[in-house]
């Protein structure tokens, strides 16, 4: 088997996201809508019903409570709550990404965790205040063509794609909300002068662009492009479909805690002022339990986030052994800053 070496956010729902006035809503009377119902729990859910719906499901079981589930992107549902304030029918958040978790432990919408469930996950993979907590993983890696280019001859930095070399050779996605948060992760951890400095040069070499990840790893595989920055469940997903033999496209994982190794969690946080405390923390609880952090691993190939749970993906390198950048995943709250470039620059 081939060894691999070492998914919309809108300008406008990431401006709802962070303006402060959604803040101002949270003040004011309850009205009753922030009780709740102990007995039932409102989650919602910036991951995809069709991804997550059958472990929902059980955790509806689990939880002992009737569940109710509104889907969304995460960055618009982050955006409601926070209009919502402590009115809001959401007892629990589940996104895609910390960066919706970081804008809402920001605003103090998100409830302390106890310690003992903190403590199953990394401090690398929650939140800096322990108001929120990763549950899967995700690593940012550069697939690439074998037939268009060697192994050895890949980028082992991000920074490297816009070299003369690869001019028309790469792809990426820049309205894609993990692009985006990588992006803002490259803003948060080199600085917004090298980052408009790295887009812009990516603009003027040529790099092309898709719509996901999964046209960007189509580009790859067809040899439209000869590398594509992607995350690398992708890869994996196609993998387990079609077999190691019928993709055409390898994986480079980047050494040297490159910000094009940013590890992203999706995440939950349960909101402070909903009534549904006890029922969200089970619910959490769950998320984290070796069935749950097994689905994500065999379902969705990501990194499985509880301490004591490794995934089961074959040849998937340990999350342990990834040269990822240190770096507060909350901090990735800062997409509205990232636009701005990225609009700026003319990449969206």
């Amino acid at each position: 088997m081939r060894r691999p070496s070492v998914r919309r956010t809108t300008a406008l729902v990431a401006a709802a996201l962070l303006l402060p006035a959604l803040a101002a809503c949270g003040s004011g009377d309850k009205d009753g809508g922030g009780e709740g119902d102990a007995s039932s729990l409102v989650i919602y859910s910036g991951r995809n019903e069709k991804l997550v719906k059958p472990l929902l499901d059980k955790l509806e079981k689990a939880v002992g409570a009737e569940v109710e589930v509104r889907y969304g992107d995460s960055a618009e549902l982050a955006a409601q709550i926070l209009e919502e304030g402590d009115r809001t029918k959401a007892g629990l958040f589940f996104s895609q990404d910390a960066g919706a978790l970081g804008a809402l432990s920001k605003e103090g919408m998100l409830q302390k965790m106890p310690a003992a469930t903190l403590d199953k996950v990394d401090e690398a993979y929650r939140g800096s205040d322990g108001d929120w907590v990763g549950l899967s993983g995700r690593v940012r890696v550069i697939a690439y063509n074998p037939d268009k280019v060697a192994e050895g001859d890949v980028p082992d930095s991000v920074f490297d794609v816009v070299e003369p070399e690869w001019k028309g050779k790469v792809g990426f996605a820049p309205t894609n909300a993990s692009f985006q948060a990588f992006v803002t992760g490259m803003r948060v951890l080199e600085g917004e002068d090298a980052t408009r400095e790295w887009l812009q040069g990516l603009k003027a070499n040529g790099a092309k662009t898709y719509t996901n990840n999964l046209a960007t790893l189509d580009a790859v595989e067809s040899g439209e492009v000869s590398l594509g920055l992607v995350n690398h469940y992708y890869w994996y997903e196609r993998v387990a479909e079609k077999g190691e033999d019928g993709v055409d496209a390898e994986l480079h994982f980047l050494p040297g805690e490159d910000p094009g190794a940013l590890i992203n969690v999706a995440g939950a946080g349960i909101l402070a002022d909903s009534g549904q405390r006890e029922t969200a923390q089970k619910a959490v609880d769950y998320l984290l339990s070796e069935e749950a952090q097994t689905y994500f691993a065999d379902e969705t190939k990501e990194y499985p986030l509880a301490a004591g749970v490794t995934s089961t993906v074959e040849d998937l390198p340990a999350l342990e052994s990834l040269e990822s950048p240190d770096i507060d995943l909350g901090k990735l709250e800062s997409l509205q800053e990232t636009l701005a470039v990225l609009r700026d620059v003319g990449l969206v």
